[in-house]
């Protein structure tokens, strides 16, 4: 491609792409050029990437602005609500860095623990477990927002004790659902990522505030949102220069009652095409019962899940918290099994700490 094909664009809206080699200062420069041509626009962070909007200047400007303006690395036509998250601007995906732990390499993660932290037995327990048979990154909610007011809350910030000593006795990782903006700075000092839950999806100023902290981010799609709508909430925590960003299909609620939800894999396939974030599915909220989370895991990594977000406990029968879909561990032991041959028959690994 020539540099005259790389820089031209039309009065079509586009996205400007410059990669990490092109510093903040020599994209001012841009920012210059186009406020002189009556087009003002700002500089969005993408990781260590800039992405520049430019509407209304014809190609025959920007030709001639060549000769002094660093070239972008590509150029994407703008539209819809989320702009930073479009596959074209990293047309080989967004890899997340949880720990030691990389999600969107193309091999299977899985991030795995309790729904809710309870006690040090029950965590530490099921910690070991979910390690000793291959997750490589902890769950466990010590704010849990419920339906019902008199349900168990979770353990608040005397939880995260639990989860710190899981990862020092396992090497695991930990991801954790936050709830409120003002906890995100003190989270964002002992968690490796955060989570925000479903109910949260479009609570915008707390979008913002984990995007700030740079950490990696679960994002759950709303029981009733869409699958645009799913994405232009990543858009918020992008707008931060945020790129460590994972969209989590959790189900969507439908006229069946079968199935505590519908888990939607239409939007696992939809998502892999139209974004470069990565992709979890969570079986274990969508199905709500251990039978279907196998069938489900297996389905998702078809479709092109990244990772999987289980919810295991060493007594179920004894939760606090979503007891009747965690799996046992001779369950998750086995389930652990065939993920492992079905990735490699799709020509993926599983991921192993």
């Amino acid at each position: 491609m020539t540099r005259e094909e790389t820089i031209a664009v039309t009065h079509q809206d586009q996205l400007l792409v410059f990669d990490e080699t092109v510093t903040r200062a020599r994209v001012d420069g841009w920012l210059r050029y186009l406020e002189s041509a009556g087009s003002p626009t700002q500089v969005y962070r993408l990781g260590a990437s800039h992405v520049l909007p430019v509407s209304g200047v014809d190609n025959a400007d920007l030709l001639a602005a060549a000769a002094d303006l660093p070239s972008p690395t590509r150029r994407v036509p703008r539209g819809g609500e989320a702009w930073l998250g479009r596959r074209e601007l990293r047309p080989a995906g967004t890899e997340v860095a949880l720990g030691s732990t990389t999600i969107g390499d193309g091999s299977v993660a899985v991030i795995a623990g309790p729904c809710a932290v309870e006690t040090p037995e029950q965590m530490l327990a099921t910690a070991e477990i979910v390690a000793e048979h291959g997750a490589v990154a902890l769950r466990g909610g010590v704010f849990k927002p419920r339906t019902s007011p008199h349900s168990f809350q979770g353990l608040g910030f005397s939880g995260l004790e639990l989860l710190v000593e899981a990862r020092k006795r396992t090497g695991l990782p930990f991801v954790t659902e936050v709830v409120d903006a003002e906890h995100v700075k003190r989270l964002a000092e002992v968690v490796d990522g955060f989570q925000i839950g479903a109910r949260n999806m479009q609570n915008f100023a707390l979008l913002s505030a984990v995007g700030q902290s740079g950490l990696p981010v679960v994002l759950k799609r709303g029981f009733g949102c869409t699958v645009e709508e799913t994405l232009a909430a990543g858009e918020y925590l992008l707008l931060e220069g945020n790129d460590q960003v994972v969209l989590c299909e959790r189900g969507i609620r439908t006229f069946e009652p079968s199935a505590r939800f519908t888990l939607d894999l239409t939007a696992v396939a939809l998502w892999k095409q139209r974004t470069h974030l990565p992709v979890i599915v969570d079986p274990s909220h969508s199905g709500g019962r251990p039978e279907l989370v196998e069938p489900l895991s297996l389905a998702a990594v078809a479709a092109g899940a990244d990772a999987l977000l289980i919810d295991v406990h060493v007594q179920p029968e004894q939760a606090l918290c979503d007891a009747k879909q965690a799996l046992r561990p001779e369950q998750f032991a086995g389930l652990m099994t065939r993920l492992a041959g079905a990735a490699a028959g799709l020509g993926r690994t599983l991921q192993r700490r």
